[in-house]
């Protein structure tokens, strides 16, 4: 580590009794205000502050990446991070809202596997993150939160330090976050580090929150550095012996199983097991797209359509969910029984079992209702899916018969004649309106598809809000492919997320594509510049359809319902008068941009300019005018 210069903690004093002392003089007298002298305190050229053991801390953890706004309560750990630890593992990312910093963390950790870290300042900075750490909680994501805070009143300079203060810095995220600490001393400090990372890391994953207090930070460390504590990981819970094999018995004797994959595959290996499972039963595979949880042209892979998060049951006898989001949404249907009220009938036929796999209920908060409605399955096993699948997978291969085994390859032959027809079916949709202006999503899809079919690509971004056309026409087959939607369903999410996903790329030279709606991106449009100033390589085309569609679709619904019209429908919810031009807010933060397109014969000429910018190490912005979905 690099030594801490002499000037450093003469410089930090002396900045911040500068700065109380302006403060103290009024806006009123600000131009007669002078600059308050340096500081008085000793200062020792060996002295070493203690964010300089912070970072050590850190770089145990192995986090390569740091995303923050700056902010003044962790200012220690800034310098720190920068001077003593070389910007280097982790290397700091300048982001300009919190929001954007844990989106991006979101981001990467679902591309790299692990959490990256991220700073927020005191109460400020936490309220604007808030929202992107719900979406990684309500998503199941690791994220790693280091929040500054002052709380000892003699150390607070001025009235911003004090409203940026707080008693319970996480109480305000604690709901929606898997643990937090407040260490009083640097020994509890680095428990603390190492005990979050490994609670953010065992599944269901979720953020950690750390508090790490400003006179920590910056007061010199006395006596000897405390001791940093070995990270030793946790194994992932497994489902218990026995109700794994009932549920081997009951998959077995099925006619016609379905496994639904929500939030399944964490790693490599989650697709490969369910793949394994698969194939032994011969089974049709619903996946939610949560996640990249199965092969798209698997031939037991079930047709997507528009909308995989909500997967046909109705033919099965035996469903399998394998931390499935909202499976009562799947197992039911709500059909209007007068004009106030609705009634409930089940989507499945008569005697059809339902089986869980999922984690998700040792980690369950009271407050958000993320967990859906109850699900009255008759066998519930506790435990992380890709775990408990290759057990479940041996007991089911020890209880196939020669007749079954019969049996499941008769039915995986019209599993993958079902999914081929679905398939020349999507392709035959997808032709219609292929010259339309605005431009088709699925237009939009096929031609970046045509592009980037033979490189080793990566879909950055959900693709939901385009009917899902990429899931229905490209080939998803490595865990990487696709990072799913963002959980908690905030906008705000997409841009940042797929910049820190296309940062997780970039070491491994693949080529991140991000489908970006309009909507989404005027959140935290300021991201376009972290992108660039890191330079970090991605082809963000813009599904620009100039209206948060989802919405209208709502009031037009509504307006319909009652007889009112949809020609009001825009009000409120339309993105133009005047029309957004994106190509022109990227180039303003320094991206290599093109359009708007409109014309579809454009598209692609377009796309193969703006991918030879991407596959030279930058980032660039396609703005297409499209049609709502």
């Amino acid at each position: 580590m690099a030594k801490p210069s002499k000037s450093r903690r003469t410089f930090l004093t002396g900045a911040a009794s500068s700065a109380a002392a302006f403060a103290a003089q009024g806006t009123s007298r600000a131009q007669d205000a002078k600059p308050a002298p340096a500081g008085t305190a000793e200062v020792h050229s060996n002295e070493k502050p203690g964010s300089d053991y912070m970072v050590d801390v850190i770089k145990a953890l192995g986090i390569e990446y740091c995303a923050a706004n700056p902010g003044s309560s962790f200012r220690g750990i800034h310098e720190s991070m920068i001077n003593y630890g070389g910007n280097s593992k982790p290397e700091l990312l300048t982001c300009l809202h919190e929001e954007s910093s844990a989106a991006m963390a979101h981001g990467y950790a679902k591309i790299e596997g692990k959490p990256m870290m991220i700073m927020a300042h005191g109460t400020v900075g936490l309220q604007h993150a808030s929202m992107a750490i719900y979406n990684c909680y309500a998503d199941r994501v690791p994220m790693y939160i280091v929040l500054g805070n002052i709380l000892d009143i003699n150390f607070r300079r001025g009235s911003p330090e004090w409203v940026h203060s707080v008693q319970d810095a996480s109480a305000m995220v604690r709901d929606y976050i898997k643990w937090d600490d407040t260490p009083v001393t640097l020994g509890h400090f680095a428990e603390s580090a190492i005990r979050g990372y490994k609670i953010a890391m065992t599944p269901p994953y979720g953020p950690v929150v750390l508090v790490a207090d400003g006179v920590m930070q910056e007061e010199p460390i006395e006596g000897k550095e405390p001791r940093i504590p070995k990270l030793v990981m946790s194994a992932p819970p497994q489902g218990d012996a026995a109700a794994v094999a009932e549920a081997a018995k009951l998959l077995v004797a099925a006619e016609n199983p379905v496994i639904i994959a929500g939030r399944m595959a964490r790693t490599p290996k989650g697709i490969e097991a369910l793949v394994e499972l698969a194939e032994t039963l011969q089974a049709r595979v619903q996946d939610q797209r949560l996640r990249m949880n199965f092969p798209s042209r698997h031939p037991l892979y079930g047709k997507p359509g528009a909308a995989p998060r909500v997967p046909n049951v109705s033919d099965a006898d035996v469903v399998l969910a394998l931390e499935v989001e909202d499976l009562w949404g799947i197992t039911h249907k709500m059909t209007p029984l007068n004009r106030f009220g609705m009634e409930t009938q089940p989507t499945t036929k008569a005697g059809a079992k339902i089986l869980t796999i999922s984690a998700v209920e040792l980690s369950h908060k009271s407050n958000y209702q993320d967990f859906g409605r109850y699900v009255e399955a008759d066998l519930a096993i506790t435990g992380d899916p890709e775990a408990t699948l290759p057990a479940l997978t041996e007991a089911v291969k020890k209880l196939i018969t020669a007749d079954r085994k019969r049996a499941f390859e008769t039915r995986g032959v019209k599993i993958a004649e079902m999914g081929r027809a679905g398939r020349a079916q999507d392709r035959e949709l997808a032709a219609v309106g292929w010259d339309a202006s605005p431009i088709s999503t699925a237009r939009l899809a096929a031609e970046i598809w045509a592009q980037v079919k033979n490189e080793d690509w990566s879909l950055v971004s959900n693709d939901r809000m385009s009917s899902a056309w990429p899931t229905r026409l490209w080939n998803f087959s490595k865990h990487y492919q696709y990072i799913g939607a963002q959980g908690g369903a905030g906008i705000g999410y997409g841009l940042p997320a797929s910049v820190g996903a296309a940062l997780a790329n970039k070491k491994y030279g693949r080529l991140s594509i991000n489908i970006q709606t309009d909507g989404d991106l005027n959140y935290a449009p300021g991201v376009l510049w972290t992108a660039t100033h890191h330079q970090i390589p991605m082809l963000t085309v813009m599904h620009n359809n100039k209206a948060y569609h989802e919405e209208r679709m709502y009031l037009a619904l509504l307006g319909a319902k009652f007889d009112r019209g949809i020609d009001r429908s825009d009000i409120g919810t339309a993105l133009t008068g005047p029309d957004i031009n994106y190509a022109t807010m990227a180039k303003a933060y320094g991206m290599y941009s093109e359009g708007p397109i409109t014309d579809p014969k454009e598209l692609g000429p377009a796309i193969r300019r703006s991918l030879e910018r991407v596959k030279k190490g930058e980032p660039a912005l396609i703005d297409v005018w499209t049609q709502p979905r």
